[in-house]
């Protein structure tokens, strides 16, 4: 506006064609609307995703993988006590702000006492499971005679295939080859060795860990160079760290009640070992679904081994399976809530994907690892998409 009550048009307004120039400005204008919503969501793979940007995306991706697959041996040991510092930093943090000692004090108090405990676990169990190996051919033809009844039928089904296979391959000749792999002797110090050498890794990164405290985030706040990016980073580690902490926590003491039940009911059962069972049970635990299948399994070959009586032996098995349905359908979601609660399909296949990727470790690890992802997804904008995807 002026002094004597004119309005000034806005400069859009002044420098707007006239007449027939007006169809001219409206082209103009709708050509460079999509420029307005730059700083919106893109998507995966940005607003100039083409043949050539997907291919680079699937070639860095399939690298990345190839890459993890190949170094698990580097890798391995860093997830671990990445995720063990989230596990025993609340008890660092305790330490720290109730009894007034030092976060490096700290946390070689934390490392010593886990190791103890772990240490005093393992041998009070050493003498029960070298005990189970040492009767393993003998444990096998003992099986094999009392689950002979419920065998009979699949021997009438294979012998009837060898038949047919005989008929077929009558004429043909085979040669045998025989592979010669590592001896007995490589496999158990080489394996010993390798565990040995990760564990020393993981003791160490954690303890460098704990003692750090936030350094790592500062350090990572420090590179960024932006405020916004700073601001996100915060807030993905911090909401990282408290759901995922809260969710080890949780289900650590709820496979560690899911153990001491199993040992109890086994007990009460005459199952010898009771206690051993009881911490294999909270170990397969970590995994979902294969974790409770593949126990159920070991328990019921234990008690075929340990009792005569075939019923006897299949209560075992199907006590455990009641444990194990009722834990997972109402004592983990009720305390957890939906905290962490991610889809089933994805879990399921995060956890094909991870153990094919690093094993039993890398199933244990699957859920956390998944959450980790999901969070992170969460808040970036062109990977919200893949966080929507992996929440339940």
């Amino acid at each position: 506006m002026t002094q004597d009550g004119q309005r000034i048009a806005p400069d859009n307004e002044r420098n707007r064609p006239s007449g027939g120039d007006e169809s001219a400005g409206a082209a103009e204008s709708t050509t460079a609307a999509p420029s307005a919503g730059e700083g919106g969501s893109a998507g995966i793979l940005g607003r100039s995703a083409d043949v050539r940007h997907v291919s680079l995306v699937i070639l860095t991706l399939l690298a990345v993988l190839y890459t993890l697959h190949l170094a698990a041996e580097f890798f391995l040991p860093i997830v671990v006590a990445i995720l063990l510092n989230l596990l025993l930093s609340p008890m660092v943090r305790l330490l720290r702000n109730h009894l007034h000692i030092p976060a490096p004090l700290g946390a070689g108090i934390v490392i010593v006492v886990l190791l103890g405990v772990v240490g005093f676990g393992a041998s009070r169990l050493a003498p029960a499971a070298s005990a189970w190996v040492a009767r393993a051919p003998e444990s096998i033809a003992t099986l094999k005679r009392r689950i002979q009844p419920l065998r009979r039928p699949m021997e009438q089904v294979n012998r009837a295939a060898e038949q047919v296979e005989q008929a077929t391959d009558m004429d043909k000749k085979t040669q045998e080859v025989e592979i010669k792999g590592p001896s007995l002797t490589q496999q158990v110090f080489g394996g010993t060795t390798a565990l040995l050498s990760s564990g020393m890794v993981v003791i160490f990164l954690t303890y460098f860990l704990l003692a750090s405290g936030e350094l790592f985030l500062q350090k990572l706040v420090g590179v960024l160079p932006q405020l916004k990016d700073k601001k996100t980073a915060v807030h993905i580690v911090r909401e990282t760290e408290a759901q995922v902490s809260v969710y080890l926590v949780v289900t650590t003491l709820i496979n560690i009640g899911v153990g001491v039940a199993t040992g109890v009911a086994l007990a009460l059962l005459g199952m010898p070992n009771a206690v051993l069972w009881g911490v294999v049970a909270a170990v397969l635990n970590f995994v979902p679904y294969v974790g409770g299948l593949v126990n159920t399994v070991i328990l019921a070959l234990a008690a075929f081994l340990t009792f005569e009586d075939i019923g006897r032996a299949l209560m075992v098995p199907i006590v455990f399976t009641v444990i194990n349905i009722l834990e997972g359908n109402l004592i983990t979601p009720w305390i957890l809530g939906r905290r962490m609660r991610l889809n089933t399909v994805a879990v399921f296949v995060g956890l094909v994907f991870w153990w094919y990727l690093w094993g039993i470790t890398g199933a244990i690890l699957a859920v956390p690892i998944m959450a980790t992802i999901k969070i992170t997804c969460d808040h970036i904008a062109p990977l919200v998409p893949i966080g929507e995807f992996l929440a339940e």
